[in-house]
């Protein structure tokens, strides 16, 4: 792979950024600045345990339905809120006799962007941090793929928020490969989690206070697109 633009994103990502503030937060300074619960690794990282799935090189086209950027900050202390980034564009390329080879390209629309609280929403996407009006999407762009033990992988990409493009990496859980029993086509589903700095892409108002560091964890479903050649196994 390239790297997986995916996911993804980011997006996909450091997206949930932005969700950070209230609209009425008080000024930096007045409160406290626990940091948000770390972002889970990927299980068993290292495979003392789980099973290898063998991998199927192939081109997978990214399910916007089954695919989710989610993004968790502390706000004063007080809680933990997260934020989703769906309608997720992208897809995966994945060479599985040779990880490097693979690639993840992402396009995460703001658009997409839901809290669950409609004005907290529309605050998010104006000029006070992603300024969606004018930086309508987030990208992800993967510049090297590595393995990291069985099923699992480190992407390490570009991601860009607001014209602005920081260095991410995703620590990769490989979840399955196999026919989509739906589409009735070749499938791969991937978990990730990234930490960011929102500050580092110009939506880092109210930091510390509201944390300016981000989990991301991204989960995802790929289907190889109709009418594509088949998907090849390893080997």
């Amino acid at each position: 792979m390239r790297s997986p633009r995916l996911l993804l994103l980011p997006l996909s990502a450091a997206l949930v950024l932005a969700a950070c503030a209230n609209q009425d937060a008080p000024a930096p300074g007045t409160a406290g600045d626990a940091a948000p619960p770390a972002a889970t690794a990927p299980a068993d990282p290292a495979g003392t345990t789980a099973e290898t799935i063998t991998g199927v090189s192939g081109t997978y086209i990214l399910d916007p339905k089954h695919t989710d950027v989610i993004a968790q900050w502390s706000h004063f202390g007080f809680s933990n809120p997260i934020a989703h980034f769906g309608e997720v564009d992208g897809r995966i390329v994945y060479d599985a006799d040779n990880v490097a080879n693979s690639s993840v390209e992402v396009t995460l629309p703001l658009s997409g962007l839901n809290s669950h609280v409609g004005d907290f929403d529309e605050h998010l996407r104006s000029a006070d941090f992603f300024d969606a009006a004018n930086y309508p999407t987030a990208t992800f762009r993967s510049t090297a793929v590595e393995r990291a033990g069985a099923n699992a992988l480190r992407v390490t990409g570009d991601l860009t928020i607001k014209d602005i493009t920081r260095p991410v990496v995703l620590d990769v859980t490989i979840n399955k490969f196999g026919e989509q029993p739906m589409a009735k086509r070749p499938a791969a589903g991937f978990d990730a989690v990234a930490t960011i700095k929102r500050s580092d892409f110009g939506v880092g108002a109210y930091a510390p206070n509201v944390s300016d560091e981000v989990q991301l964890r991204i989960t995802t479903e790929a289907v190889v697109a109709e009418g594509a050649p088949a998907a090849t196994p390893a080997g």
